[in-house]
């Protein structure tokens, strides 16, 4: 069935360039309204280079990026960022020299519909017994994942991008980030997600684009995901 709704995020033939090397070759996908989406392919696809351009911090990029009929292309980050798009690198960004609750509280909100902690806590049970006592990075892989996300979700952005937020993890985490992904979809938030673990993706995500060499080359619901598991299996190797 046609989906006739204006997309929240709408990115048309996204360019991107690091120096010389020209990484995005025309990216184009829709993001609407309280969906996960699911950005897949194999390492060096542009799947994280796509969320970064998103985001502005790519130094050049040319193209459409539209959030909520806004053209960003051409805003620096911290327009964007103020605009309702928040992002959770791979790399977590978790301050040493801060404790868990410092950690938190370093974002400002920029949008009203921030989560107060309480409701943070109620997502991440982990965080509460670690919040005046432990510095970020002494942390488990696991819970600085937790403490990446729940950051973000005190800023009040209506849109998530998450960099591949299983990387590394123990299965038993990954399940609770899959029940917090599920859960702030239940609580309006709209996802963008770069994932290599495809079986992760396939328990959170309503639909998926598959990048290669800088482009998307494929997209579908996760309806259509049984009759597209062959054309998945050449593209990432499943």
């Amino acid at each position: 069935m046609l989906d006739v709704r204006a997309p929240l995020l709408s990115v048309r033939d996204l360019q991107a360039w690091y120096g010389e090397s020209h990484i995005l070759h025309g990216v184009t996908f829709d993001v609407h309204q309280g969906e996960v989406v699911t950005l897949l392919g194999r390492n060096g696809a542009g799947k994280t280079t796509t969320m970064k351009s998103i985001m502005g911090i790519v130094p050049r990029r040319a193209g459409s990026v539209r959030f909520e009929g806004r053209e960003l292309i051409g805003s620096a980050s911290n327009e964007i960022a103020r605009a309702g798009i928040a992002f959770c690198p791979e790399e977590r960004g978790i301050f040493a020299s801060l404790d868990v609750k410092e950690n938190l509280l370093l974002p400002p909100q920029v949008k009203p519909g921030g989560l107060p902690l309480d409701r943070i806590f109620d997502l991440f049970p982990n965080l509460k017994e670690r919040l005046g006592s432990s510095q970020g990075t002494k942390l488990s892989g696991g819970e600085q994942q937790m403490l990446a996300i729940a950051r973000i979700l005190r800023t009040g952005a209506r849109l998530l991008l998450l960099d591949e937020p299983t990387e590394g993890l123990a299965p038993v985490i990954i399940q609770q980030i899959g029940k917090t992904i599920r859960t702030l979809k239940e609580q309006g938030f709209t996802i963008l997600l770069v994932e290599q673990n495809f079986r992760f993706a396939s328990t959170v995500a309503d639909r998926y684009y598959v990048m290669e060499h800088g482009r998307v080359v494929e997209g579908f619901a996760n309806s259509e995901l049984d009759q597209k598991l062959e054309t998945l299996h050449e593209y990432l190797g499943l």
